[in-house]
């Protein structure tokens, strides 16, 4: 790829903030590990919000659906990767990978009529 290229590429990337692709196993192994640190870091203060704010069943529940809101609208743009993959006949093992984030939308969902459920139940 001409250097110009290259360079117009990542201006690019950078303007609309997508990520670097990685062509070795090494730097997305890296990226993980940085971006699960950051997060089991904020774990704390995660916790005390919410054994402070979720006191009852049905105060668990605007919590849930604002998850599952915003999982829900990575799927959705995970379905568009999936289609591209699919019509370009990438890799079977990374086409079933991406139809497994269907599944992430399913679980809170289920967890939302679970509060529900068990607040009817409760009165």
């Amino acid at each position: 790829m001409p250097l110009t290229h290259h360079f117009l590429i990542d201006g690019v990337a950078a303007r609309f903030g997508w990520r670097p692709v990685y062509a070795t196993t090494t730097k997305v192994d890296a990226l993980l590990t940085e971006q699960s640190e950051a997060a089991y870091r904020q774990t704390a203060d995660h916790t005390a919000l919410a054994t402070a704010k979720y006191t009852n069943t049905l105060s668990v529940q605007p919590g849930v659906l604002d998850v599952r809101g915003r999982i829900f609208a990575d799927v959705l743009y995970l379905e568009g990767v999936l289609a591209g993959a699919r019509t370009r006949g990438l890799a079977p093992e990374l086409i079933q990978r991406l139809e497994d984030g269907h599944e992430l939308t399913v679980l809170p969902a289920d967890t939302v009529r679970a509060t529900a459920t068990a607040h009817s139940s409760s009165d």
